[in-house]
């Protein structure tokens, strides 16, 4: 069935949203008020991407009640994109205990496992392994570590968006040069919806995602990555490839701070990409090189993986040896 249709409803809904939420963090003075740790200079209306998950979780019944998603999908991508949304909004209005929030966050993620099966068999070196409870364990890991680094990448203008619309954009390619057109739809809702809310903020940022929609973004891509593997282990492996800006930076970064010694959950400026950001003196340079990065670099590399002229793991090698490079260069991780 085709859903064309549905693409501007979902980017206007996200828009007109966006728009209202910046209106009420406005009056109720729900703003990321910067300090010595922010990588913004004025204060900023914050929790805009609330509007990403109200369009995407909308557009997820609509297509549920026209058979364009299963309801196993709908149940495990619905009930634990709200779950984790929801813990954001209410950080995003308080503070919630990092344990506290770890503990939803895990809940979300098994829930989403038990719906969509789990972790299927990987092709590794021509050969496909079945981890069985392992792998389950490592995927429920793999979730949480990804709606998480979502979080701690939100850090700069436009960054997180602009991520998640390479990177679902690109998986809606994938698909098609892997002759799974019916898998398009929902990654390509999930771009219209990040596309009416980065038109809010794209560099200089008139509002801010929040927590709620950074968690929830980072968990859909993380469980529509597990989703395509069983499809075929070599799309799943092309997603991991997609994501490698945010992964490969955040889990430098994360590493070099448990041995120093770091608190983890502590705000920071350490990333690769906000040294970057401070170096050039510009939000927009670096959102505009990491658009670069997945478009030239990245999205070739996973085609490759796809239509099957590059091993998967000698693929993901090759696409992340740069970035663990530039990791490095940027001292990501390093006291300022």
């Amino acid at each position: 069935m085709i859903f064309w249709w549905l693409l501007p409803v979902v980017f206007a809904v996200s828009w007109l949203l966006t728009l209202a939420l910046r209106h009420y963090a406005l009056t109720q003075s729900l703003l990321d008020v910067p300090n010595e740790r922010s990588s913004h200079t004025i204060p900023t209306p914050r929790g805009g991407g609330m509007a990403i998950v109200v369009a995407f979780s909308t557009a997820m019944l609509v297509l549920a009640s026209l058979d364009g998603l299963g309801g196993a999908e709908l149940k495990g991508f619905l009930g634990a994109g709200l779950l984790v949304a929801g813990i954001g909004f209410a950080d995003d209005h308080g503070h919630i205990a990092a344990k506290w929030r770890l503990l939803g966050h895990f809940v979300a993620a098994a829930w989403v496992l038990f719906w969509i099966g789990g972790l299927a068999p990987l092709s590794v070196f021509g050969l496909l392994v079945d981890l069985g409870w392992l792998g389950n364990g490592l995927a429920l890991v793999y979730l949480v570590w990804m709606l998480n680094l979502y979080n701690f990448m939100d850090g700069i203008d436009g960054l997180a968006s602009v991520e998640a619309l390479c990177v679902c954009l690109g998986a809606c390619l994938l698909y098609w040069v892997g002759g799974q057109v019916s898998l398009i739809w929902l990654a390509l809702m999930l771009a219209c919806a990040v596309l009416g809310f980065l038109c809010w903020n794209f560099p200089p940022a008139r509002i801010f995602m929040g927590d709620a929609g950074s968690g929830f973004l980072g968990l859909i891509l993380g469980a529509l990555a597990l989703q395509a593997a069983w499809v075929g282990p070599e799309l799943f492996w092309g997603w991991v490839i997609l994501l490698g800006v945010f992964v490969v930076d955040a889990t430098w970064t994360l590493l070099r701070r448990l041995l120093r010694g770091d608190k983890v959950f502590q705000a920071h400026r350490s990333h690769a990409y906000q040294f970057a950001a401070r170096r050039f003196q510009s939000h927009r340079a670096v959102t505009l090189a990491v658009v670069a990065i997945n478009v030239l670099w990245l999205l070739p590399i996973a085609l490759f993986v796809v239509m099957g002229m590059l091993e998967p793991v000698a693929g993901l090698s090759l696409a992340y040896a740069p970035l663990v490079f530039s990791a490095w260069f940027f001292k990501a991780g390093t006291l300022e």
